[in-house]
């Protein structure tokens, strides 16, 4: 007699931590980035495809599905005779284990800003004041090395931030290369600050190394190749703010990558923040304490091309090959 149970090894999915991985969203049309589960086996976790970005380990990795299923009912005893979806609500927490611009600006829900380096007799200003003049990129630039001219590279060393983006130009909407960093309603709110757009730009990179007129980045700029009229600014740090109108919204992918061979994704084609900024600390030993952002995203609803249905998670289970199937 055959035993089943022996042959349903490797079906449990046994996991350390989850990664997370999140990808811009067209927000004028509100077209999501697309993870195809099918192709998963070219999702390589360590060096993701674009436009996916790599955010590192996430703890405490909750998702919550409010969508309600009632009953339409008839009889004298009220007896279910159909059921239906009367409303479809998903959301996601989860605490960031590592801190950077795409961290901090996923879990703060609003701008995020970046601390441009000032003038010497600069005014102290919370999100930055009078930023050094920025340096214009000229032709041959590409996403990893930056041509701005002999001279101009001595303000700069290796190991600075840069934001590589246009000057404001009193322009209204979604600024921002390649991942919009704001929506400006109205141009006067600005108060005519060239520098606005680097300031909330997504578009960053880290000096490596430098020629007589070129900076080489450690990683390419996320928004490419930059524009013809695109300027480069020193970037100290980053701020946000509890607070304003503007709200992230991302296309993100959770990975839960098991040792016995199985990868479960869960994949939310738009998500935004469901809750303000906040972090925890954990004690890790002694005097020291490991501070986590805290995040909650709501999941917006998207059409599956394949049949037109509004979809708010997608997910999907890869087996270990050694698996059974059920």
């Amino acid at each position: 007699m055959t035993v089943l149970y022996s042959q349903r090894g490797a079906m449990h999915p046994v996991t350390r931590r989850m990664r997370a991985y999140f990808a811009p969203v067209n927000r004028a049309t509100t077209t999501p980035s697309i993870f195809d589960a099918a192709q998963s086996g070219n999702f390589e976790l360590d060096s993701p495809p674009q436009p996916w970005i790599d955010s590192g380990w996430i703890t405490n990795f909750e998702r919550t599905a409010g969508t309600a299923i009632e009953a339409v009912r008839s009889g004298a005893r009220g007896t279910a005779q159909q059921q239906f979806r009367a409303k479809a609500q998903a959301s996601v927490g989860f605490d960031f284990r590592e801190w950077g611009k795409l961290q901090m600006a996923i879990s703060s829900g609003s701008q995020h800003i970046n601390l441009l380096a000032e003038q010497s007799n600069a005014s102290p200003a919370a999100s930055g004041g009078a930023a050094i003049l920025a340096v214009a990129t000229s032709a041959g630039s590409t996403a990893s090395e930056l041509s701005i001219g002999l001279g101009a590279v001595n303000g700069f060393n290796a190991g600075d931030l840069v934001a590589v983006d246009v000057d404001y130009a009193q322009e209204t909407g979604y600024v921002g290369a390649g991942i919009p960093g704001a929506f400006v309603k109205n141009a006067a709110d600005v108060l005519f600050d060239p520098n606005y757009v680097r300031r909330v730009t997504f578009n960053i990179g880290r000096v490596a190394a430098k020629t007589q007129s070129t900076l080489q980045l450690a990683q390419p700029l996320l928004a490419g190749v930059p524009a013809s009229n695109a300027s480069v600014q020193k970037v100290i740090g980053f701020v946000d703010r509890e607070g304003g109108s503007f709200f992230q919204e991302w296309s993100g992918l959770f990975v839960a990558d098991s040792e016995t061979g199985a990868r479960v994704y869960y994949y939310y084609p738009r998500l935004q923040p469901a809750s303000a900024a906040q972090e925890k600390g954990a004690d890790i030993a002694g005097a020291f304490d490991g501070w986590s952002l805290r995040t909650k995203l709501i999941a917006l609803p998207t059409k599956d091309a394949i049949d037109n249905e509004q979809v708010l998670c997608y997910r999907s289970y890869v087996p270990a090959q050694t698996a059974a199937v059920y």
